[in-house]
């Protein structure tokens, strides 16, 4: 793809917002749902995070008169507080901060698009109203790059900033800092894509424009991305697509603006050709999904349209966060990155151990699968439990959520070992004594009172084995599960043994290792697989009694 290319997707995906704006432009409200945060902020958020993709594009020479326009006139009326379209005034942790952070960037980046036209009065307005993160509280997390990028926007432009909280939020950041490039999302943040597209992401913007003023830390965090990279890379599969692991995947292409943002700096952290052929293959992989709605809208969901795996601060204009994915768009046409031919993966190791994120990342076939210890911080976030806790997760296969826990159909238990006690289904949440090795996972975790267990997991050649030692004092059944397959895919069993087959002929088997415990598939309610809306998960049904017993299931690809 040629940059013209990229920059004619980047308009294919935002054009068919433009009838959703509000009548002075300061909201974008593409849809009906709710979030925790009120309207005003949502229609914020809906107006913000197109600036994202935006801004490189105009940095990069792109025009497009209609949404400059657009944007004078939303930045006008959202900052007034006569205006009926204004954005509103603050309470501490207040959704307006995160947004704050893309208008930062384009006033930053392109000033002429953005700052210069706009009126003394207009300008005055919108520096009081960013100056707003100032004064009031922050969580400890991602979010303290908003005040960082605020902050030095204002100075950027001569107004009034805080160097205290500039400081103070630096600080901050540092002491998150794990060692290896990777960074812990704050007191209750994992370690998940807000490592690449905030932490990574903002902290190269902070490059950028800070290099002079602040150049060790700038040297600091550019070597970081360089560490974070080697790691990071492992979690893409050869076909483009990304590991579906954690919250926020609603963000969908977003997955590669680490990358993107890396190219945008001139940040070598693999070869141009790399970096340049996995977000080719990366967007042309999105692209070959049902992501938008009829009229064209990004839609919440991942694979397709889905509120069910939303996070309770998704809006309707939240999957614009994706625009990330374009920062490359600011390199000149004439950089060396356009003429570089598009190159595949480098050769990467088969099983890679990510200590400081936690993952045993096994490559085969193409595809990655990440084996994980579970969650070790206490529930902060929706279906924290799915989205960290199940055993692997899939570039192929993106997980489940839940519609209840009441039956196994409707709790869509993959990658999981569910037990069914009084017609409720549980399954691992919180885990204590958490060990990743080189060729091992393992934790321990109550997912009952009386109910202990260590589960074990081992990668091969083929697949993975799972060990659960079970400590009960109780009966009750249990299922081990694999991966959830689109029910397009042919089902055949065996008493122990289940096998399901793609299309492409490509054959994923689960069975027990010892004794002789019945296979099944579970058909999922519909909706509960992130990337495709039916499924069916194959399983091995263990009958658990009281004492202690040891269980051994095998899954893997023929």
């Amino acid at each position: 793809m040629t940059k013209h290319e990229y920059s004619q997707l980047l308009m294919q995906l935002l054009t068919p917002t433009l009838p959703f704006y509000s009548p002075q432009k300061a909201r974008l409200c593409p849809g009906s749902s709710a979030a925790v945060y009120d309207m005003a902020a949502a229609g914020a958020e809906g107006f913000a995070r197109p600036l994202w993709g935006l801004v490189p594009f105009w940095a990069g020479g792109g025009s497009c008169p209609e949404f400059e326009q657009l944007y004078l006139s939303g930045l006008a009326a959202g900052t007034d507080p006569e205006n009926p379209e204004y954005w509103g005034g603050f309470q501490d942790i207040d959704q307006r901060f995160v947004e704050m952070a893309a208008i930062a960037y384009g006033i930053l980046m392109t000033p002429q698009k953005l700052w210069d036209p706009l009126s003394a009065k207009e300008k005055t307005n919108l520096a009081k109203w960013l100056d707003g993160i100032n004064h009031y509280a922050c969580p400890p997390c991602n979010w303290m790059f908003f005040g960082v990028l605020v902050n030095i926007a204002l100075k950027s432009v001569g107004f009034p900033y805080s160097e205290q909280v500039l400081s103070d939020y630096l600080d901050y950041i540092e002491s998150c800092y794990l060692g290896g490039g990777w960074y812990l999302d704050g007191q209750n943040g994992e370690k998940d894509y807000y490592i690449s597209f905030a932490f990574h992401y903002y902290s190269l913007i902070y490059c950028r424009f800070m290099r002079e003023n602040d150049p060790d830390r700038c040297a600091l965090y550019e070597e970081r991305a360089k560490l974070f990279a080697a790691d990071f890379i492992n979690w893409f599969a050869e076909d483009g697509s990304a590991l579906a692991y954690g919250r926020s995947l609603t963000y969908r292409f977003a997955q590669v603006s680490f990358f993107s943002m890396c190219a945008a700096c001139e940040l070598e952290v693999v070869p141009y050709g790399i970096m340049k052929g996995l977000i080719e293959r990366h967007l042309r992989f999105w692209t070959e999904h049902p992501i938008v709605d009829n009229s064209g809208l990004l839609t919440i969901g991942y694979g397709y349209s889905n509120l069910l795996m939303s996070e309770q601060y998704n809006a309707p204009g939240s999957p614009y966060w994706a625009m990330k994915a374009f920062a490359f768009l600011s390199l000149p046409d004439e950089h060396p990155f356009w003429k570089t031919e598009a190159a595949p993966l480098p050769d990467l190791p088969t099983l890679t151990a990510q200590t400081y994120g936690g993952l045993l990342i096994q490559r085969l076939h193409g595809d990655v699968t990440a084996y994980t210890c579970g969650r070790t911080l206490p529930h902060h976030h929706v279906l924290t439990e799915e989205k960290y806790s199940k055993f692997a997760y899939s570039s192929r296969f993106a997980f489940s959520v839940p519609r209840s826990m009441r039956s196994l159909a409707e709790a869509a238990p993959d990658s999981m070992l569910a037990l069914d006690i009084n017609h409720m289904i549980y399954v691992r949440g919180m885990v204590s004594n958490p060990q990743l090795t080189d060729h091992s996972v393992s934790s321990e975790w109550s997912p009952y009172e009386g109910i202990r267990i260590k589960t074990v997991i081992i990668p091969d050649s083929t697949g993975h084995k799972r060990i659960h030692t079970i400590e009960s004092d109780r009966c009750f059944t249990a299922y081990d599960c694999s991966f959830a397959f689109p029910d397009t895919y042919t089902v055949s069993q065996e008493q122990s043994c289940i096998r399901v087959q793609a299309p492409d002929g490509r054959t994923y088997c689960a069975a027990a290792v010892k004794d002789d415990p019945a296979a099944m598939c579970i058909n999922a309610s519909p909706n509960t697989n992130l990337m495709v809306p039916k499924t069916i998960i194959p399983c091995i049904c263990y009958e658990i009694q009281k004492g202690t017993q040891v269980i051994e299931t095998r899954f893997w690809e023929e």
